[in-house]
């Protein structure tokens, strides 16, 4: 795999990450709290970075996480990388047909599929948050809450970065972790410079079909065309080198 290539994929993986909602949906309910007990500007900017910083610190933790245990398992022979290849792939696929039926709840709002005893903790924390440390740890706690949507995105880049030599990993762990946050960082700039939040929800209710739409065919799109350049290409040219 040729390092543009590599970069592509870690990029649309990473884009998918940023499709699920529940990190957004926590910094609106977070930022909502902090308006209504009226906290000053500063106080909300403080906390918002502190929840953004927890996410990627937390998205960076996990991508490493995922990578290195990756890496151990081929290294020891544990298990061969087309058969990883073959496994993320099709669990991209499953993962995809669960994210058109069920990621959103069938109900008004923007309520996602996730555990109903998680929420109701996230909610808790959200309202009882008042320091950085708090939302800083509120921000990594809601990337482990996704964990079941966002756990195929993060194997598959994990899977192209120890493929990678170590300076081109340093620059995808980058890449990746700035994509994932990129619909958290729009949401945290248009708070951060004012817009009603009122409004950026009503927002994310019109257009949470597009969003749940987005993910599953991004996953679609990027299970097929991983398992064709990994899976299929690599038998292919194994057959042809055994002809010759």
């Amino acid at each position: 795999m040729d390092t543009l290539s590599a970069f592509s994929i870690i990029i649309v993986a990473g884009l998918i990450h940023a499709s699920f909602q529940l990190s957004v949906s926590m910094l609106t309910l977070l930022s909502s709290h902090t308006i209504g007990r009226q906290r000053s500007a500063k106080r909300l900017l403080t906390l918002t970075s502190s929840f953004v910083f927890g996410v990627g610190s937390m998205t960076v933790l996990l991508l490493c996480f995922f990578a290195f245990t990756a890496n151990n398992l081929l290294a020891y022979h544990a298990i061969p990388l087309e058969i990883a290849w073959i496994v993320v792939c099709g669990g991209a696929l499953g993962l995809a047909l669960a994210v058109f039926l069920f990621y959103y709840r069938k109900e008004s709002g923007t309520t996602l599929w996730v555990p109903r005893e998680m929420v109701r903790f996230l909610g808790r924390r959200t309202k009882a948050t008042r320091h950085s440390a708090e939302a800083f740890s509120l921000g990594a706690t809601s990337v482990l809450g996704e964990i079941l949507f966002i756990a195929l995105p993060v194997a598959i880049a994990a899977l192209v970065l120890i493929q990678l030599p170590p300076s081109a990993q340093l620059i995808g762990v980058g890449l990746y972790t700035l994509t994932s946050l990129s619909s958290l960082g729009i949401m945290y700039i248009l708070i951060s410079g004012g817009h009603s939040i009122s409004k950026l929800q009503r927002w994310r209710e019109k257009n949470k079909g597009f969003l749940q739409f987005a993910a599953g065919a991004g996953l679609l799109a990027l299970g097929f065309y991983v398992y064709v350049d990994q899976v299929m290409s690599v038998a292919v040219m194994a057959a042809e080198r055994a002809v010759w």
